[in-house]
């Protein structure tokens, strides 16, 4: 009776007085993880194995097999001691680390692997009983065992788990009875005529055949929302039921190997029944139970997974279940139960059973490749009480997904492609992760080291690229602005758009977040890849250009101002103020006026038209934007001209002969339209009559001097009132008259 009360304590424990969702350590990790790990490989196939290779080789695949699953028990328990782990286990961890694409790209195949392991176990049990009862119809007894493992798992996962304490001390009986045999009883010896019936293969075939007795580790992670404490229990479970499965593997082949010879090894597959003490009587029993167990543990499992799928809105939110924490997801077992018989029918499961183990391994493989990201990404947040190297968790992945090729290769890229299809069909759909997931970390943990690599690397003119900061009012009134600035910049460079708020931070009723991620959403909506930013300035002049100064970063700062034609002339007048300044940071600044552009047609040739003037060194810039214009889809069909007013045949000459030897060594596809000027004609109006038609004119921009920048402002307005949309461009950059020009050209 002592004895008796203190299990009954033990066991009080471990499901925490008997409320919902209450598992300990022992009961809700450890008992369905050793049951798994301990299952029917161990009893029907150890004994060919130790056959086919030998005993050195054996524990060679013992401890091969043993070190994945190990590293991989590590690895999911570093990730289970560095946060919360709520219901789903593996899917649970992944979507969480990885995002809710991946999480359900693994989550989905995982549920179904579970489901038909189920029916997987029962055809197992079912074909076991003809030891006994040879006439056993093999699906109608595959039905049954499936309805008897879901009514036991109905019953609540705590009433399953501690009925299979039981089936733990039949398993251990057993193995008590094949050492018993081994050490006291006679070595079985086969007939001659079957020794030489079974001939040898491969290491890594066999390996292949042993790897999924080693793979149980998932049936205790999938309580985790059943768990009291999951971050205690599920990496003391897990780590405990490995190093015990690998004792108890250790010991299986040394004991087959002495006990009986390699032919009666590879011919009987229940050899152990001719070596332990009593045979088929504690052997059998044990079996069962491990194949039973197995059937229950994947029947608590799928739900749970499916639960968590539905949690997340990736299934129907109905199969969630009740509320309440620790609740039994009933709707899902039902739903499970159904596929499980369904199974039933499709007849001949090995392929079945090989795609299943794919998904399983790629489940272990992801597990391991979160906790080697989580750790390579640098994140502070990662702080797991149990830890484990970066290299051996990686070690752990590639080692899962080695073995899945050994296995089956076929299904390894089905297993695959399912998950790939999976995973594009859900990134389009689901939800963003809110969260937080790992790969934020990893983009935050390259871009510091590109920056830091970049940083030492020296700015040339071959190097220089657009970083364009566009500067606008409102952005929704000023989207044309914005494109030209991705176009300029051609995926070449960073652009950024930046609303400018003239005030006091404190006075000003602006939610500066709040713009920002209505700024980018309005940038996303229409297909413009920039970066939006509020500041808020006291004054406009000083306000761009302390923004010019601070935006980017390292090597990645912004050299080109974009801003757009103002309503008020007296702003203008403040855009040409910044000129100077700008050159002085070395950067270039860039007054577009653009109109409402019509979409662009397939077919559809451009106009660029490009002022050629050639005194003020803006033109290797202009001739620069308007290649990487030409670079985009919507303007690849456009041509560029360059223009240029002569006074007189002489100018008109050497303009000519430098264009004609600069476009080639430039490499950019261009024409040379010179005009001569009569006396007559006003530049403006010639250039006016030239480029009326076109689609972008690019000009050159000088540097007004301190005072004459009101009449500078009217000169521009003028020239810019006849043309559709015109960029003066003013070259401000540290390259400035080098940028493209050949240094050969005089």
């Amino acid at each position: 009776m002592p004895f008796a009360s203190l299990l009954n304590k033990q066991i009080h424990r471990q499901t925490g007085g008997g409320s919902a969702g209450k598992l300990g350590t022992f009961l809700g990790v450890f008992t369905p993880t050793i049951l798994t790990i301990l299952g029917v490989i161990m009893y029907l196939r150890f004994g060919w194995v130790v056959g086919q290779v030998g005993l050195v080789k054996a524990l060679l695949i013992v401890l091969l097999a043993n070190l994945i699953t190990l590293l991989t028990s590590l690895s999911l328990s570093a990730i289970a001691t560095n946060s919360h782990v709520g219901v789903g286990g593996a899917y649970y961890m992944i979507s969480r680390s990885l995002g809710l694409e991946i999480g359900g790209a693994i989550g989905f195949p995982l549920y179904f692997s579970q489901a038909l392991s189920v029916t997987l176990y029962a055809f197992g049990l079912a074909e076991s009983l003809k030891f006994v009862w040879p006439a056993v119809p093999v699906s109608f007894a595959a039905c049954v065992i499936i309805v008897a493992v879901a009514l036991l798992s109905l019953r609540g996962a705590s009433f399953a788990l501690r009925a299979q304490l039981p089936v733990m001390a039949l398993i251990a009986l057993s193995l008590l009875a094949l050492a018993s045999g081994a050490l006291t009883g006679p070595a079985v010896q086969s007939s001659s005529d079957i020794a030489g019936t079974f001939p040898p293969v491969g290491f890594w075939v066999v390996f292949a055949v042993f790897f999924p007795a080693v793979t149980g580790i998932m049936a205790g992670l999938s309580m985790s929302g059943d768990l009291a404490d999951p971050r205690h229990s599920i990496p003391r479970g897990s780590v405990a039921a490995t190093l015990v499965g690998l004792a108890v593997y250790l010991v299986v082949p040394v004991l087959l190997s002495v006990s009986a010879d390699p032919a009666s090894l590879n011919s009987d597959p229940l050899i152990w029944t001719r070596i332990a003490l009593l045979g088929p009587w504690l052997i059998l029993p044990g079996l069962w139970g491990a194949i039973f167990s197995s059937a229950v543990g994947s029947m608590l499992g799928a739900p749970r997974t499916l639960q968590a799928l539905a949690k997340d809105r990736l299934v129907p939110h109905r199969l969630a279940g009740p509320k309440e924490s620790g609740a039994e997801p009933k709707l899902g077992m039902i739903i499970t139960l159904v596929l499980s018989l369904a199974a039933v029918f499709l007849g001949d499961l090995n392929t079945v059973a090989t795609v299943a183990t794919m998904f399983f391994l790629s489940v272990y493989g992801t597990v391991n490749l979160v906790s080697a990201l989580e750790y390579l990404s640098g994140n502070p947040s990662w702080r797991p009480t149990l830890n484990i190297h970066w290299a051996l968790s990686l070690l752990g992945g590639v080692g899962c997904f080695g073995v899945m090729l050994l296995i089956h290769w076929p299904a390894t890229l089905f297993a695959v492609t399912v998950e790939l299809a999976i995973w594009l069909f859900l990134k389009r759909r689901v939800r963003k992760d809110a969260w937080g997931d790992v790969w934020r970390d990893l983009y935050e943990a390259l871009i510091c080291w590109t920056l830091v690599k970049l940083n030492r690397r020296p700015m040339t003119a071959r190097n220089w690229r657009p970083h364009v900061l566009v500067f606008v009012s409102k952005v929704e009134k000023r989207l044309d602005l914005a494109r030209f600035g991705v176009w300029f910049a051609e995926n070449r460079g960073v652009v950024s758009i930046c609303e400018l708020y003239q005030g006091d931070i404190l006075e000003l009723d602006v939610d500066v977040f709040a713009r920002e991620q209505e700024i980018n959403a309005v940038l996303k909506s229409h297909g413009i890849v920039a970066f939006g930013e509020v500041n808020i300035v006291q004054d406009l002049e000083r306000g761009v250009l302390a923004v010019a100064q601070s935006n980017g970063i390292a090597g990645m700062a912004s050299n080109t101002v974009l801003v757009g034609w103002p309503d008020d002339p007296s702003r203008l007048v403040r855009f040409l103020r910044v000129i100077q300044p700008l050159k002085h940071l070395n950067q270039s600044l860039i007054i577009g006026k653009t109109n409402p552009l019509a979409t662009f047609r397939e077919d559809q040739v451009q106009d660029i038209h490009i002022w050629w003037g050639g005194l003020k060194r803006n033109g290797d810039l202009m001739l620069l934007l308007a290649y990487l214009l030409t670079r985009n889809p919507e303007w690849r069909h456009a041509r560029i001209k360059i223009m240029s007013i002569a006074s007189n045949e002489l100018m008109k000459g050497q303009t000519e002969r430098f264009l004609a030897q600069l476009i080639p060594e430039i490499r950019i596809d261009a024409t040379v339209e010179m005009i001569l000027k009569d006396e007559g004609d006003s530049v403006v109006d010639i250039m006016h009559r030239e480029s009326a038609a076109a689609d972008v004119v690019l000009l050159g921009l000088a540097t007004p001097k301190q005072g004459d920048e009101e009449a500078y402002a009217e000169r521009l307005g003028e020239l810019a009132a006849g043309f559709q949309n015109c960029f003066f461009v003013h070259n401000g950059s540290l390259f400035l008259g080098d940028l493209v020009t050949p240094e050969q050209v005089e």
